[in-house]
Order: C-alpha cells, then sequence, then structure tokens
C-alpha cells in the first residue's frame, strides 16, 4: 500500500509521524511524497490550542474535498484523541479515526486494504498543511536528515490550567530506555547529526517507572550508545525537575550540548499561580543560575504566555523585566489561546486580544533586545556549525547551519562564508551579532 502522512503540530507529533512511517515500512508499505499519489492519507493533527485545531480541521477539509473515491482517508493524534467522533460525524469522507499514539491500529487498518488504481494527476497539499508537512526517513520518501526528534516520554502529570494534554495523552508515560537507545541507535545508522529529546516534560521521564530524576541516567545511555552522534539536545524541561544532578551529567557527556528549553510560561508569580504552574520565582533564578554555574556556556531557552487571564499591565511589567533580568538566550512568546476543554477558558477577565498582541509585540521587542547583546558577546568566539544549507549574499556564497545555541526551526542561524557541503560540522569564528542570528567565517 502507498501511504502519504501530514503532520500538524509541534515536534512530538513530527516523532510520532516517523512512528508511524516505520510501522508502515516494517508491514512493507511505501510512502509517497504526494496525497495524490496514496492509497491512504493519514493526518497526524494538532489539538493543543484552537489556533491548532483549525488548522487541522481545515486540512482534513480540504484533502476531503480532493480525494479520489478509493482512497481512504485516516485522522489521527491529539485531535482526534478527544474529538474524534465529531470528526467523522461532520466529515464523512474521513474513512478511520485513532487517537494518539495508536500507531499499531493505522498499521493493522491499512494492512487491511486493498491497492488503489489512481488514475488522476496527484493534486497538491491545501496550504494550511504544506508548513506542517513532514516526509520520515529510514528509506522513505524524503532525503536523509541532519537533526532528528527522539521522543522519550508522552502524557503530563503537571495541572496546568490552560492545557488539555493530560485529557488528549493521558498521564506520563515513559518509554522504555532499551527502546529509547535503539531507535537513537538507527537515526545514527541513518546519518542523522543531531538528536532532540522531546515530551511533554523531558525532565519528568521515568517517574511512572519507579525511577527519580530519570533524565541523566536516560541520557548517559544515549551518549554512549551513539558517540558518533556530535549534537544531543534537551527539549521542554519542567522548572521544578531540573536538577543540578542533570546539570553535572550534560557537563560531562561530550556530546550532550549545553543548551535547554525550560518553558517557564511568566515571570509573575500571581500569573503563575492561576496558570497553576510553579510559581516560586526565587527557585526559577536558583534554577537558572545553577545551570549557568555547572554547564559552562550554556544556552537557555524559555517561552511565555501574555494576555492569561486577568494578567495585568503590572503584572506585564514584572515579566519583562523577568526576561530582561534573566537574560533568556531564546525567547518565544504566545498570547493566550482558550480552549474550551481547559478551566483558564471559563476564567473571568479574559484580555481582549488586541492588548494580547500589544504585549506580545513588547515582550519580543525586549527578548530581541536581550538577544542581541548576547550575540555580541559571541563574536571573536569559536563554535562548531552544523552546515544545514546554503545561501547566496552581495559577497560571495554563503553556508547556513546552527551552533549548539540553537535549536532546529526555533531558534536563530548562523552564517558562514564559503561554501561547505550539508552536515558538515565546520569550526568557525563568530564575525557579526545580528538580533537572532551570527555571521561567521571557518577559523
Amino acid at each position: 500500500m502507498r501511504y502519504h502522512i501530514v503532520t500538524l503540530g509541534c515536534a512530538k507529533n513530527t516523532a510520532d509521524s516517523e512512528r508511524i512511517a516505520r510501522v508502515l515500512g516494517a508491514g512493507s508499505h511505501l510512502e509517497v511524497e504526494r496525497p495524490g499519489a496514496a492509497d491512504v492519507i493519514i493526518v497526524n493533527t494538532c489539538g493543543f490550542i484552537d489556533a491548532a485545531k483549525e488548522e487541522s480541521v481545515e486540512t482534513i477539509l480540504g484533502l476531503a474535498r480532493k480525494k479520489k473515491r478509493a482512497q481512504r482517508l485516516v485522522v489521527a493524534g491529539c485531535l482526534s484523541a478527544i474529538h474524534g467522533a465529531e470528526l467523522k460525524a461532520d466529515i464523512p469522507e474521513i474513512d478511520a479515526v485513532f487517537g494518539a499514539e495508536q500507531w499499531a491500529g493505522i498499521s493493522a487498518y491499512v494492512q487491511q486494504l486493498e491497492p488503489v488504481r489512481l488514475e488522476e494527476p496527484p493534486f497538491d497539499l491545501p496550504d494550511t498543511a504544506q508548513a506542517g508537512s513532514v516526509r520520515p526517513a529510514d528509506g522513505h520518501a524524503s532525503a536523509p536528515r541532519l537533526s532528528a526528534y527522539l521522543k522519550i516520554s508522552d502524557g503530563c502529570n503537571a495541572p496546568c490550567s490552560f492545557c488539555i494534554i493530560p485529557k488528549m495523552k493521558g498521564r506520563l508515560h515513559s518509554t522504555p530506555a532499551d527502546e529509547i537507545v535503539a531507535e537513537a541507535r538507527r537515526l545514527a545508522a541513518a546519518g542523522v547529526r543531531e538528536i532532540v529529546l522531546v515530551a511533554q516534560d523531558s525532565t519528568d521521564y521515568g517517574r511512572d517507572l519507579g525511577m527519580i530524576d530519570g533524565l541523566p541516567d536516560l541520557l548517559a545511555r544515549i551518549s554512549a550508545a551513539v558517540p558518533e552522534v556530535p549534537w544531543l539536545r534537551i527539549m521542554y524541561a519542567y522548572p521544578g525537575h531540573v536538577t543540578p544532578r542533570l546539570a553535572d551529567t550534560m557537563a560531562r557527556l561530550p556530546n550532550v550540548v549545553p543548551y535547554i528549553d525550560v518553558p517557564l510560561q511568566h515571570g509573575a508569580a500571581s500569573v503563575l499561580r492561576r496558570m497553576r504552574r510553579p510559581s516560586n520565582t526565587r527557585m526559577v533564578r536558583e534554577m537558572i543560575d545553577m545551570l549557568r554555574a555547572r554547564v559552562p556556556d550554556i544556552a537557555i531557552r524559555t517561552t511565555f504566555i501574555v494576555g492569561y487571564p486577568g494578567e495585568t499591565e503590572d503584572e506585564f511589567t514584572e515579566l519583562l523585566a523577568f526576561v530582561r533580568e534573566m537574560a533568556f538566550d531564546h525567547v518565544g512568546c504566545f498570547t493566550f489561546s482558550p480552549q474550551s476543554e481547559s478551566p483558564a477558558a471559563h476564567e473571568p477577565d479574559q484580555v481582549p486580544e488586541r492588548v494580547k498582541k500589544r504585549r506580545q509585540r513588547r515582550l519580543m521587542e525586549v527578548a530581541q533586545q536581550v538577544s542581541l547583546i548576547n550575540n555580541r558577546r559571541m563574536v571573536g568566539r569559536e563554535i562548531d556549525v552544523l552546515v544545514e544549507g546554503a545561501a547566496e549574499a552581495e559577497g560571495g556564497p554563503l553556508a547556513v547551519g546552527r551552533s549548539y545555541r540553537d535549536a532546529p526551526e526555533v531558534d536563530g542561524v548562523v552564517l558562514l562564508t564559503g561554501v561547505h557541503a550539508p552536515g558538515a560540522m565546520v569550526r568557525a569564528r563568530v564575525t557579526q551579532a545580528l538580533a537572532y542570528d551570527l555571521v561567521a567565517e571557518p577559523a
């Protein structure tokens, strides 16, 4: 059977789609690049916020309108986990619905289908799906990737009032370490140069398996198993779970990059309490100080939500001061998006959309100023650059890559003078700082 996967949402969904592809590939099914050439079209949906839900529905509708009579349209993932029956009832072109992590069910469904005789030319993906589409590796339709996501657990035990992940994916369930190590080895054999560990809360890994502070041990196993992979990166750490032992392990292991993503969501204790997040801002400051003391040159990324219900101008000003004080290397900012299934959607004092947008712009202005200051400190230093592509400039050819300070897709890039092959790790000297990016030359 020929299949095509459309992936929407975050890096964790990307990892899930690649798992679907591996399961289907093991059954001798073939991935194709265009939905019009597929017997089965699989949409891996996102339902985290209302905008993501709308994108998922628009993508499904666009594919449903162009679906050939004998093709099958399968909807899976987060949105279908909580609204699968509604989607099936509202969009009759959907042939099957599966929730998150139901890879075996998708494989069994595809296995019993008869191939389609496709005589019409392939059709394009809807515009909403193109940005989220993924071409999994492992011998499928895409070229080998340089970076890959490795999901170590799913689900979450945190009670955040704005989030419905526990409702969609349940409580924390960790993947056994042996399976994770085997997957890391598979990625290394495929030529991946960077493995990015992702989860709803990567620092809670193993708690459901009886472990306490299990991520450091997992990191050590992965590092030893794939020494040929130069970069292992940690994303989505929870502020209360980042331990000195984790920091020391990061500093000790040669291929774990000094980088961590800790979504803090806000800098005002009063807002954090309403969010049902860790609200001890002194603890957060101590955590960041600890990381910077124990992990030399660590780059810290975080994200914030502005416009949470009841957020006052004073609380927003407190957030701005917090961003300036902590001097994060990378900052992302979202406006609060109410989800009908979450408690926060029904709280009083909802902030007007125009105020949310204004605060988002102001926060990113401050974050950009901080980023530029941090980048200027890099001028004159030598860094390793993972080359990912090429660009043209008036002064000659440029390679485009990333340093350890930049996670794929969300952070900045390094513009490197000269011609360099994708996948090369080039030692370079930083010559110029931009707001988010660096310019460098081979050292």
